[in-house]
């Protein structure tokens, strides 16, 4: 009894550690994605190039995520190979984000902090996230990830209550609580865990143990991809690309909803910025269950009646054009999207060949997630900017139909090869 407590105990304490520090990061960036747009407008008239602008710290994290990935995957240190780099990348990214507001009153230095701020920030993204791997088991993977993702989208819930009660009257002063919240979460994080003790880890220095020196070179990001194009079985590129459309779809609906709500609904800032409040909420409610129903009918199959879902309800907040109706359709999207955002990593994570390499394989799916966030703002607003804000939703819906029919051709793909190998 006390043996099988034990595990139980620590992988909760674990999972609470990593989702503290997710919960830090994505503090920052959901207001970061709720209120830089509305400084940027101050500035540039086109809905486009503020997309553009906006998707800039995902074309960074494009090239800094895969590479950080996989320097952590090849870090020895008595605190491990993810920790040292959380506790002096937090803190700073946590100034860099102190500093936007005060930099918006011109549009060149503006750009300049947002990308230090990207820049730091998209470095250790991926490694706290390869924290799950490195301790979950796979079979238990997707609820651990759940726990993470609803501690994710508290954030989206403070972003929104941070733009209703306070952006307004103190636009600089807002931007202080997540910073803190970060810079706090980082003391946490250095005091009370060391992932050096993580089985991740630990079978990381027994594959250095028993491969000869020259054999290091393979776990290169750059052999890591070429073995993934490479493969005759398209399951793992194929994937990368879902995540790419439907991360796109997914950052549309989050980098321009605060313009949308002003254009289209006539909203002030501050009341635009909240209309995501409620989203929040359903998405903490369906994360957990989704990642159950995943373990029970297939990973792949719920991730697609979840994208479905998440388009259904951006086509409902078009339909019911009022505040009301937005926020209802927003919320049904994002109780869909809980079961792509919960599932999809641990798809990637358990298609990798090796632990050596799982750090490298979160970067590569932060890579096709913001590579999506790079791409679908600007794409959604050049769609908008050739029609209106009021269809700004049903643009997005389109994209989640598009990464619909990608998963499909990869669940096409797992059980042609699971057949074929006899697999249940």
């Amino acid at each position: 009894m006390a043996t099988t407590s034990g595990p139980r105990t620590r992988t909760g304490r674990i999972t609470f550690f990593i989702s503290l520090a997710v919960f830090a990061q994505e503090s920052t960036w959901n207001l970061y994605d709720s209120q830089v747009p509305p400084l940027l407008r101050e500035h540039i008239t086109s809905a486009a190039l503020v997309g553009l602008l906006m998707g800039m710290d995902n074309l960074l994290g494009i090239f800094i995520q895969p590479w950080m990935g996989n320097r952590s995957d090849n870090t020895r240190t008595a605190w491990g190979r993810r920790i040292p780099y959380l506790v002096v990348g937090m803190p700073l990214a946590a100034l860099l984000f102190l500093a936007i507001p005060h930099a918006a009153a011109a549009l060149p230095p503006l750009i300049l902090v947002m990308f230090a701020y990207a820049l730091t920030a998209n470095s250790f993204k991926p490694i706290a996230e390869s924290l799950l791997p490195d301790f979950i088991p796979p079979q238990r993977r997707s609820r651990a990830n759940a726990v993470v993702k609803i501690a994710s989208s508290l954030t989206v819930m403070v972003a929104a209550l941070i733009s209703i009660f306070l952006i307004d009257d103190f636009p600089a002063a807002s931007f202080a609580i997540p910073a803190a919240l970060m810079v706090a979460s980082a003391a946490v994080l250095g005091l009370k865990l060391r992932d050096s003790r993580s089985p991740g880890y630990q079978a990381a220095l027994a594959e250095d143990r028993e491969r000869p020196r020259a054999a290091s070179r393979q776990a290169r990001v750059r052999d890591v991809v070429l073995d993934i194009v490479r493969d005759p079985d398209r399951s793992r590129l194929l994937l990368i690309v879902s995540i790419l459309v439907f991360g796109g779809a997914w950052a549309a609906s989050r980098a321009l909803i605060t313009p949308y709500g002003m254009e289209a609904l006539g909203l002030s800032r501050g009341d635009a910025g909240g209309l995501t409040l409620p989203s929040g909420v359903a998405f903490i409610v369906a994360a957990y269950p989704v990642a159950v129903l995943a373990e029970r009918f297939g990973r792949l199959r719920v991730m697609m009646a979840g994208m479905t879902v998440f388009a259904a309800g951006l086509v409902l907040g078009t339909v019911v054009h009022t505040p009301t109706g937005v926020m209802l359709g927003l919320c049904v999207a994002a109780a869909g999207a809980s079961a792509f955002l919960v599932n999809a990593v641990v798809v990637l994570w358990n298609l990798a060949p090796s632990g050596g390499v799982v750090g490298t394989y979160t970067g590569l799916y932060t890579v096709g997630w913001v590579g999506g966030g790079f791409l679908g703002p600007a794409v959604v607003g050049g769609m908008v900017d050739l029609t209106s804000w009021s269809l700004m939703l049903i643009h997005v819906s389109i994209l989640a139909a598009v990464a619909v029919l990608v998963v499909a051709r990869v669940s096409a793909l797992r059980r042609r090869s699971e057949a074929g190998h006899g697999s249940p």
